[in-house]
Parts: structure tokens; C-alpha cells; sequence
């Protein structure tokens, strides 16, 4: 089992591979972060949160949802500060939970971001099948899976670089659709079906939940995919410059502008639609380009608004696929680090990338290729389902392992002020982030829809364990 001290960024076959390298700075770190989050969450899944919970109650959702994030990112922060490697979910898990744990939690998260890889390239290439009808959408498929492979096979400061320009694209997007949108609400900007501004009457006309409070429990887990990838910081924490400096600052700037994002989206979209047509793209085409974001740009009379969208919703697909397979390689370089897999995939290029663990979790991908055989709307929603449950586990074990870092941290004799990040309000903070995330993958199971995925994941927790207890054996 690894030291608390700093352990080496080495890769398994030392001496013929160079290390992982610390190319990241903070502006990287959050929009990484922010790159990971929004995506097909807020475009695509905030209208069904809205249509369901109702507007104040969706509002709420995403209030907790934020709020269940920064729990988790809090007690993330001291455990990357104190240990910043790659893979660190998996290290912090076997380090303070134990080793079976920690290599469930590396899979989980591998299969979580593989998962993803599989729904943005389904949705980007579906998005771009109707721009152009007569191609198919596992062209598509493959032609974004190969933009993305080359971004993550080159440095990782070209990567991150690429990942910083991508985010800035939508999170450009994301601020000009809620100051145009206030601006409409408040009459600044003409909105049609309005002869005076439409002021906050559908947000408030409704009550708080309309559909009763399961609803709201319903799509926690819709609001909980659309926060993933706050906890990429955590990831990254190995390839960063000064991390006790640049972490605690990135995930608090990350945190706190992802909850700024999607509740002021959601004031914009509730305000200017009623609830009942948020889920539906307004003089569209339906499917899974029926964003309110479409609608809302559409009834302001922006030209070509359903264009542009698609455009930006497709970069935010691609962004989320880019980060999402950086996270996802770099825990497997880890396992491989720990020798829980073959050396082959801590194999490094010159340039410091796990080029093996890249082209393996490129396999997530493929479903994306089956969209026309079994229906895109089924995969992509399994899929969805599948990322957001694993990465609930993954947030609950930063929970748990942070709770027992703090209290193996004090009975070694230490103090809190030692600490160079402290989670506040301990023991608070952990409990309460691990119990919201229970609940939060608990309502996976009452969704008929993603009741198979819900079973199919926890069958490959119990795998892992399994498997962890084997390969154990078989090293003895």
C-alpha cells in the first residue's frame, strides 16, 4: 500500500518510458473541469429536469445537485493537496478504504468516462446526421473517436490546450444565453408570444413542484450527470504545476461557476417557456437536438439559432469526450502503476501520454457504432444512465476516504492546521456528501428505463471486487 508522502509519477516500466508530466495551470484545471461538466446534461437533459420537477423544482435540483458537488469536491481537495497523483480516486479509496475497494472504484471510474465517450460520440454524430441526412451516424462516430484519439495521444499540454479552447466555446455560449435571456425576461430584448416582458411569471406561476416531490428525487440523477466532471481536478492533480497552489483554487472557481451556469440557465429557460414545453424543441425536429436551448434562441428570433446550437452542442459533446478520455486513460495508467494490470498499460510516449490505456478506453466509443441497429435514443440513454451511477460511486468513495484520511490524520498525532487544504465542517461535509449521493444513485433503480443499467452496474462492482480478490490470490 502506498506512503501518505507524495508518491512517484513514474511509470511501471521505469527507465524505458519518461514520467507523467506536471504541464497543467489553474486556467487549465477549471476549464478541464468545466469542459467535463457541461455537456449533454445542460443542453439536452435540463428541459426533462424542468418538464418534470417543474421550474422552481428544477431549480432546486440543480441548487442540491451544486451543492452535492462542492461537498464532494471539498473533501476531494484535501485528499489531492495531500496526495496529488493521477488515478487518485483509485489511490485515496486504497489507501483509506482499502485495496479492493480502491481497484473497484479505478474500473467504475474507467467505465463511467468509457460510457460517456459512447453517448457524446452517439449524440454528436446524430446532431450532424441532420445537417446531413443521406450519411450514417457511425461515420460520424469514427471521425469524432479520431479527432479525439489525436488530441489525447499528443503532449499533455497540447491536450490541454485543446481542452481549454473547446470549453471556452460553450461556456461563451452558456453566458450569452443567460444574458440575452434576462434580457428578455426583463424586456430588453422582444421575446415572441409576448407583447410585454415576460418578468418571472412561468417560473413562479406553478409552485414549487407541480408533479408532486418524486419527480424531484427522479432527476437528481439527470442534474448529478450534468455536474460530472468537477472531480477531474482530482485526476489531473498529478500532471499539475504547484498543486497545493493551483487545486484548492480550481475547485473552488469550478464549483461555484458550474452552479452560477446551470441555475441561471435554468431561471432563463422556466421564465421564457412554460414547463410543460422545456422538454420540447420548439419548431424543431425532436430527438436529441430537442433543446430548450434551441427553442429559447429560436423565440428571440435569432437567425439560424438551431444551426448554431447544434454547432455548439456538438463542440460540448466532443469537449466532454476529450476530457473524458483523459480521465478515464489516466486511471488506467494508475492501475497499471499499482500493478493491479499488465505493464503494457503504463506505457508512455515521450511526451509523457499513456498511449495504451488511451486506445484501450477508446473501446467505449464503439456502441456509438450500433446507434442504427438498436435505435440511438435507447443507447444513449443507457449509456447516460450507466456514466451517471458509476460516477456516484466514485464521489461517494471520495466521501468515505476522506473521512478516514481526516481521523487516521488526527490519531497519527497530526493537527488539522498541518493540513494544506481542510474540508470545512468536518465530520459534516463527508457524511452528508455520501449520503446525497446514496440517494442520488438509489433513484436510478425507480426509473423503469435504466433499471437494466442500474442491475448491470452493480454486477460489475460485485466483477471487480471478484476480480481484485483473484488477482490478489494469484500474486500470493
Amino acid at each position: 500500500m502506498q506512503s501518505s508522502s507524495e508518491p512517484s509519477q513514474h511509470s511501471p516500466d521505469e527507465g524505458q518510458n519518461p514520467s507523467l508530466k506536471r504541464a497543467m495551470t489553474t486556467r487549465h484545471l477549471v476549464m478541464l473541469s468545466l469542459g467535463g461538466a457541461i455537456g449533454t446534461g445542460l443542453f439536452m437533459g435540463s428541459g426533462e429536469v424542468i418538464s418534470q420537477a417543474g421550474p422552481l423544482g428544477a431549480v432546486l435540483a440543480y441548487i442540491i445537485g451544486g451543492l452535492i458537488a462542492y461537498m464532494v469536491m471539498l473533501c476531494l481537495g484535501e485528499l489531492a493537496v495531500h496526495l496529488p497523483v493521477s488515478g487518485s480516486f483509485g489511490a485515496f479509496a486504497t489507501n483509506y478504504i482499502g485495496p479492493g475497494t480502491g481497484y473497484m472504484v479505478s474500473w467504475m471510474y474507467w467505465l463511467g468516462w468509457s460510457a460517456t465517450l459512447g453517448t457524446e460520440f452517439t449524440a454528436a454524430a446524430i446532431l450532424m446526421q441532420e445537417w446531413f441526412p443521406q450519411t450514417s451516424i457511425w461515420l460520424w462516430t469514427l471521425i469524432f473517436a479520431a479527432g479525439v484519439l489525436i488530441s489525447n495521444l499528443s503532449s499533455t499540454r497540447t491536450f490541454a490546450e485543446s481542452e481549454f479552447w473547446l470549453s471556452m466555446v460553450k461556456v461563451a455560449t452558456v453566458l450569452i444565453f443567460i444574458i440575452l435571456g434576462f434580457a428578455c425576461i426583463f424586456g430588453f430584448v422582444p421575446f415572441q408570444g409576448y407583447e410585454s416582458a415576460p418578468m418571472f411569471h412561468n417560473l413562479l406561476d406553478h409552485g414549487w413542484l407541480p408533479n408532486g416531490l418524486f419527480p424531484l428525487f427522479a432527476t437528481l440523477l439527470i442534474v448529478n450527470f450534468a455536474f460530472n466532471g468537477t472531480e477531474m481536478i482530482g485526476i489531473a492533480a498529478g500532471e499539475t504545476e504547484n498543486p497545493e497552489k493551483n487545486v484548492p483554487k480550481a475547485i473552488h472557481a469550478a464549483v461555484w461557476r458550474l452552479i452560477i451556469f446551470f441555475v441561471g440557465t435554468i431561471i432563463v429557460i422556466s421564465s421564457l417557456l412554460t414547463y410543460t414545453d422545456a422538454g420540447l424543441n420548439v419548431g424543431g425536429h425532436g430527438g436529441l437536438s430537442s433543446s430548450p436551448f434551441v427553442s429559447v434562441f429560436n423565440l428571440m428570433g435569432i437567425p439560424y439559432a438551431e444551426d448554431l446550437i447544434r454547432f455548439v452542442i456538438i463542440t460540448a459533446l466532443l469537449s466532454t469526450a476529450n476530457s473524458g478520455l483523459y480521465a478515464a486513460s489516466r486511471m488506467m495508467w494508475a492501475l497499471s502503476a499499482q500493478k493491479q494490470l499488465p505493464r503494457a498499460f503504463g506505457k508512455l510516449t515521450k511526451s509523457g501520454v499513456p498511449y495504451v490505456a488511451v486506445w484501450v478506453t477508446m473501446i467505449g466509443g464503439l456502441p456509438g457504432l450500433l446507434s442504427e441497429q438498436f435505435g440511438a435514443d435507447v443507447i444513449f440513454k443507457n449509456l447516460m444512465g450507466v456514466a451517471a451511477f458509476t460516477m456516484v460511486i466514485v464521489w461517494m468513495s471520495i466521501c468515505w476516504s476522506q473521512f478516514n484520511f481526516r481521523r487516521q490524520w488526527l490519531k497519527s498525532g497530526h493537527s488539522v492546521s498541518d493540513l494544506k487544504f481542510r474540508t470545512p465542517w468536518f465530520p459534516l461535509v463527508p457524511i452528508l456528501g455520501f449520503v446525497c449521493c446514496t440517494a442520488t444513485g438509489l433513484s436510478m433503480a425507480a426509473d423503469p428505463e435504466m433499471l437494466s443499467g442500474f442491475i448491470g452496474c452493480l454486477l460489475f462492482m460485485a466483477a471487480c471486487y471478484a476480480g481484485y480478490y483473484w488477482l490478489y490470490h494469484n500474486q500470493d
